[in-house]
Parts: C-alpha cells; structure tokens; sequence
C-alpha cells in the first residue's frame, strides 16, 4: 500500500472516530448543562474565528512555497520566519484587544473580554498549530495532524466538561484542563515536525529580501487570508454567545452536532474530486467534468436526504433519551428542519467551490467567501435585534446566506465552465423522502420511545427503498452488494 493511500486510509478512519465521539457527546452528554457547554463552544470558535487576522494566511504559503525554499534549501528560515511573524502579528492583535475598550467601551461588557484569558492565549497556540499543520503536509503525513486537530479538540470540550458537570470540580479546573489540552497539541506539533525534520531556528531574512520575494510570499497569504473569512458556523457561536447568551450557545452547538449527521457521505469527498475536477480542468474536459459533477452531486443529495429523512422523524423521540429529556432542544425543532434542508442543498451543489478554486478563476472564491461572512453577520443581527425568533432566526439567517452563496456559485460554474450539479432525479429523491417522512408522522405512535426512535425511521428507510427501486434514480444495487462492501476494505 502506497504512502498515500495508508494516509489516506488512516486520516478517514481518524475523522470518523473524531466525528462520532463529537456527535455522540454533544446528544447523549453536553445537555446536561448547556450554559457550561456553551461557555465552552463560544471560547474555540471565537478564538477559531480570530486565528485568521494573526497568521494572515501565512499557513498557505508554507505549503506553496515549500518545493522552492526547499530546492535552496530554506526549508527552516521560512518556517522560522513564519512562526516569527505570527507572533508579532499577536502582540499587534492583543495590542489592539486591549485598547479597544477606550474606543468602545461597551467592549468591556462582552463575553469576548470576560473571557480573554482563555481567548486570548488560546488564538496563539491556535496560530502556532496552523503554521506547523500546513507545513507537516508537505511531507504528505497528515494524520498525525488530524489526530490534532480532530481528536484533541473534542476530547478538550469533553474532559473539562466532564470535570465540571460530572465530577463537580470548580470551572477554573475545568477551563484549566481545556487549555491544557490545546498547549498539549502544540507541543505535540513541535515534537513531530521536529521527528519529521529536526527544527533549526533561523531567521536571517537575506532570503525573502532577494528579488523581493516576500512581496510574492505575502501577496499569496493575504489572498489565503481572506478565503478564510467564509466560517459561519464561528460566526454563529460568537454572535449568539454575545447576543443571546451561553445557554443558547450549547443547544446551538448540539443541534449542529445532530445536523451534521446529514454531511457524513461529504466526508473526504473534495479531497478525492481534487485531482479529477484538476485533470478535466487542464484537459478542458468539460463535458466530462459536468457529468462527474451531476453523478457526485446526485450521491451527495441522495444520502444526505435519507439521512435527513431519518433525522426529522426520529428527533421528538431522540430527545427522550438526552439528559433532562432534552426539553429545551425539542422547543427548537423547527432549527432542524431550516437549517438540515439548507445542509441539504449544499450537498445538492456537490464540489462547486472545488471546481472555482481550481481554475484561474480562484479569486472569485474567495469574494463570494466574503459574501456568505458579510450577509451571515447581517442576517444574524437582523433576527437578533428585529425579531423574537431566537435561534430559528439564526436557523434562518444561515439557510438564507448559504443557499444564496451555493446559488452564486452554481449560476457561476454554468455560465463560465458550462457545468451543474442539477438533475431532474434531485427532484424525485425530494419527492420520495418527503413522501416517507409525511407517512412516517402520521403513522401510529406508541408510548415506548425506543420503539418509535426505531420503527419511525425504518418506515422511512423501506419506503424511501421502495420508491427508488421504481424510480431508479439512485443506483443502490451498485452499492448493496458484497463485492462493493468487499472492495471497501482493499487499498491498492
């Protein structure tokens, strides 16, 4: 088996275990308190949301340049240079965090500030990890790095949850072992990328000075930098903790959790398109490139459907077994629907941003990425300050911007590669589903909820068969079948 094949194998097997332990705690465990767990979930993806204004982008150009610094042999006073200027980009930053509250002084009344001590430190060890992951895969070893920035996360929000909820611990111990684990993944990161190639500091900048090639250097970060704007989901977690409150956060974070379900079959896909939409693309094979394009969409929207399909007529039931029977997340029900049909049209629109970030016409990306920030803050402060809706406006915010940023990008791709993810089939598998989850509602309901959390999704998995076996929209025989399930497992 090939290098990056085993990588390959391993980085999915890593993803899906990071994936599952993140799903089954925030269902089962992170209800138990949400304002904690909301604590939690505001702290990372803010200091997630503000890692991208201290590395500016540096972390990509570590993976552009690096045959060339390495051809003359510069491998290390790049990487130097670039941890270097991170942590002055920092001290600019926090700097600036600080002055803030003279400028604005109702700065000093947000969560952000409340929070700082934990925020703060967080965003440079944050930025540190960025710079040494995207180096690390130069040497195409990425699971190491996954385990990282996977695992180390979620076993951080579980732990210090546990410690506080469980245990009883106070919340300084809690947030103390929470940090302990992200300075952990950066130590980490130092000692393998020292395993991979022994760290030597070196930050002469005689280099970058010639044939100003920093200039180059820095025109390509500020390019990467502001493709990194497009994080909803961060600027979700930030708006709500400061706009609504911590609680809100943790159902948010739970509900995310449960509707992130729906993107399992997206997992790893674009990593495995890359280098196809890359070869139609050189080779100007268009019409190869719109029929790939139709078939991985259509299997994107197909799974992703069943499994919203599941979802949608098991949740009042799911509930039932989360801690303190999941009141709260029951009342937000309507959050599911909004925002899994707006997951689902993005499965819908398959490997667009694919397609435009590997042509020339990249930049174009990173534009609309801006759009999808500028209207998710916008539509986010509207429902917050004009209306009642609580998180069914945040629901509703994030299916308005993200189907409006995947419609761009759709019109895009047709106009300029004469290429779609749209199929008249997307069409009967919206049917088919609808169709099983209406008589999956409206079927008895019996007293015992395991039996309903059961049955009431496998109705809609029958039907939902029975309709496609008609149909033949989606080839499941392709699928359901030994020699597939076999080839699963091979990785020649």
């Amino acid at each position: 088996m090939s290098v990056v094949a085993r990588q390959g194998f391993k980085y999915s097997i890593i993803g899906y275990i990071g994936f599952l332990l993140g799903t089954i705690s925030a269902i089962f465990i992170f209800p138990y308190n949400f304002e904690f767990y909301g604590k939690l979930r505001y702290i990372l993806p803010t200091a997630e949301m503000l890692v991208p204004i201290v590395v500016l982008g540096i972390s990509y150009s570590n993976v552009k340049f690096f045959h060339r610094v390495e051809k003359d042999g510069k491998k290390q006073n790049m990487l130097s240079l670039s941890l270097l200027t991170v942590f002055v980009n920092f001290i600019i930053f926090t700097g600036v965090f600080f002055v803030l509250p003279y400028f604005f002084p109702k700065f000093r009344h947000s969560e952000a500030w409340k929070l700082k001590e934990m925020i703060l430190p967080l965003i440079l060890i944050l930025s540190f990890c960025a710079i040494f992951n995207k180096y690390t895969s130069n040497y195409k070893r990425i699971v190491v790095s996954n385990i990282f920035d996977n695992l180390f996360p979620k076993i951080a929000n579980l732990g210090a949850f546990c410690l506080f909820a469980y245990f009883l611990l106070s919340q300084k111990v809690a947030f103390a072992f929470f940090f302990g684990m992200f300075a952990l993944m950066l130590f980490g990161y130092i000692y393998y990328t020292n395993k991979l190639e022994k760290i030597r500091l070196n930050f002469n900048t005689d280099y970058f000075r010639k044939d100003h090639f920093w200039k180059e250097f820095f025109n390509y970060s500020f390019f990467g930098f502001l493709g990194t704007f497009g994080n909803y989901l961060a600027i979700n977690s930030f708006m709500i903790g400061e706009f609504m409150g911590m609680e809100e956060v943790g159902i948010y974070s739970v509900l995310y959790a449960l509707i992130s379900l729906i993107s399992i079959p997206q997992l790893g896909l674009f990593n495995i398109s890359a280098p196809i939409i890359n070869k139609t693309l050189v080779e100007g094979d268009m019409e190869e490139l719109d029929r790939f394009h139709k078939k991985t969409s259509l299997s994107l929207y197909f799974l992703g459907a069943v499994l919203f399909s599941c979802i949608m007529v098991g949740f009042p039931y799911l509930t039932e077994f989360m801690p303190k029977n999941g009141t709260m997340l029951r009342e937000y029900e309507p959050v599911v629907w909004i925002w899994g049909s707006a997951v689902l049209i993005d499965l819908a629109t398959g490997f667009n941003g694919n397609i435009i970030s590997l042509s020339k016409y990249y930049r174009f990306n990173i534009l609309i990425m801006l759009l999808l920030a500028g209207l998710t803050v916008g539509l986010n402060y509207y429902f917050i300050k004009n209306t009642d809706l609580k998180l069914i406006g945040i629901a509703l915010s994030t299916a308005i911007s993200l189907t409006t940023y995947n419609v761009i990008k759709i019109a895009f791709n047709y106009f300029v590669f004469k290429v779609s993810p749209l199929t008249i089939e997307m069409i009967f598998v919206s049917i088919i589903c609808t169709l099983a989850i209406t008589v999956a509602i409206v079927l008895p309901t019996f007293q015992n909820n395991f039996i309903n959390l059961m049955y009431k999704p496998a109705v809609v998995l029958i039907l939902i068969y029975i309709g496609n076996y008609f149909t033949k929209v989606f080839p499941l025989d392709d699928y359901l079948n030994a020699r597939f399930i076999k080839s699963i497992f091979k990785f020649k």
